[in-house]
């Protein structure tokens, strides 16, 4: 034993606060959660532990399996004498590991919640858990609210409905390993038949794209602001508008996309002929070493095509076909997305008196509309977001940019970090979108996204 004490003593020196409320956390089998909570040294801590026979002198299994499981691999190596490699091996071993996998998937859960996303749960707690609408600045990590929620009787081993109903709302990447422990546990306990059968049904989840590259690929932005080529050039587009508020759309495409690891390019006021040769330049490109392709498009527009700043029109269709696995070989079977924010009509859904991106009415609010369902390649991997239904408007602040560009951003940046697929998103877009009215004549919007695409689609931020 005298041997054993200064061994645990120089581990608690080097254990944070944090980690000694992790390693608390990871005991509360062995030790009365009374007791726990009472501790504020790691020395206490491995003292209650000594006593209930969990650490002794020849046996410091349970020991290294604590600092294995908060990440201190070097207290491992530099006071114990194992490291990660051995405690891998052991923890494999049927019956080793002595903290639970349900108390080991919390404290994973509690690594992986932000500081926002802990600011979520204790507001949806309020209600469970006074101390969470009472003293919120008491609680300062996740393991608190679990242990609040396991204090209450609304958590447990086989009591994680309110917990997965939580993740759902508010990560759904948290959600996910809930269900990764739960199809474990299944696999675990069922008969030999019933493993395999589930062993069959994940075999057949859905998976999702390689997203792994640096950049991911490019997010070229073709931005047109200025038609007073076209009003020139066109008689009938004489009263083309200028696409102002087009820019606060461009800055929200950019910081988004640089955000999920895209080399961002963007193109101002081209002709029809300049957006030909500036999609035919990066078609050309090699995307070898890219996992994607993003082209997000900002014009006027009229069914199924954008305009250039000339007034000439180019067929949407001709545009995406441009990456086609036959036209572009390196963007072959990776996915191709394309967002795009220009007038392919003349008709209002009912709602909203604004000004439309063809040719329209004066107003702070301007249209957009949207494109056919040929727009996209009948070819796999597609995917292309539309500002709105076939034959109606879109609608665009001078001062705000328009509504569909600015939700998609905004559901991006908010989602992308929870792990949630595109089609989930554009789908939280779709509902704020059509929400959206103009005071006056309450005609509104309603976008739509069509895919070719054959698995999940999902942005990482990391």
């Amino acid at each position: 034993m005298e041997l054993l004490r200064p061994r645990l003593l120089a581990v608690s020196e080097e254990l944070g606060e944090s980690e000694l409320a992790s390693l608390k956390f990871l005991s509360q089998e062995y030790v009365p959660l009374r007791k726990l909570e009472a501790i504020q040294n790691a020395q206490d801590l491995f003292e209650a532990l000594r006593e209930k026979g969990m650490i002794e002198a020849g046996n410091l299994s349970f020991l290294k399996e604590l600092l294995y499981r908060i990440s201190r691999i070097d207290l491992l190596v530099a006071h114990l004498g194992s490291s990660r490699e051995e405690m891998e091996r052991e923890l494999k071993i049927p019956g080793r590991a002595r903290v639970s996998a349900y108390r080991y998937l919390l404290f994973q859960l509690s690594e992986d919640v932000t500081k926002d996303e802990l600011n979520y749960f204790k507001f949806l707690l309020g209600k469970e858990l006074p101390k969470c609408r009472q003293n919120p600045e008491t609680i300062t990590m996740m393991l608190d609210i679990f242990i609040g929620m396991e204090k209450k009787g609304i958590l447990g081993e086989d009591n994680l409905s309110i917990l997965k109903r939580l993740c759902a709302e508010i990560n759904i990447s948290l959600l996910k390993k809930i269900e990764e422990y739960e199809l474990n546990l299944i696999g675990k306990t069922n008969s030999p038949d019933s493993c395999e059968e589930y062993s069959q049904v994940s075999h057949f989840q859905l998976e999702a794209y390689k997203m792994t590259s640096r950049p991911r690929g490019v997010c070229l932005i073709l931005n047109n602001h200025n038609f007073a080529k076209a009003r020139e050039a066109v008689p009938e587009l004489r009263n083309l508008r200028d696409r102002d508020g087009t820019d606060m759309d461009a800055a929200a495409l950019r910081r988004v996309f640089s955000k999920l690891h895209f080399a961002v390019a963007e193109h101002r006021d081209l002709t029809a002929e300049g957006m030909r040769k500036t999609v035919d330049t990066y078609r050309c490109e090699d995307h070898k070493d890219k996992d994607c392709f993003v082209c997000c498009i900002l014009s006027h527009g009229k069914k199924g095509s954008v305009y250039g700043v000339d007034g000439q029109e180019v067929p949407i269709q001709e545009l995406t076909t441009s990456f086609t696995g036959h036209n572009c070989c390196s963007l072959a079977g990776k996915p191709k997305v394309f967002f795009i924010q220009a007038c392919q009509g003349e008709s209002f859904q009912k709602g909203v008196p604004i000004e439309t991106d063809s040719v329209e009415q004066d107003s702070s609010v301007e249209t957009d509309a949207r494109l056919q369902f040929d727009c996209i390649p009948a070819e796999a991997d597609f995917l292309l977001g539309m500002a709105t239904l076939q034959d109606y408007v879109s609608y665009r602040s001078r001062r705000e940019g328009t509504w569909y560009i600015q939700a998609l951003c905004q559901h991006l940046e908010y989602s992308c970090p929870r792990g949630e697929d595109i089609l989930t998103i554009l789908t939280a877009v779709n509902q704020e979108v059509s929400k959206k009215s103009c005071s006056q004549n309450a005609q509104k919007q309603m976008p739509q996204p069509s895919f070719t695409l054959r698995k999940k689609l999902i942005f990482p931020v990391n």
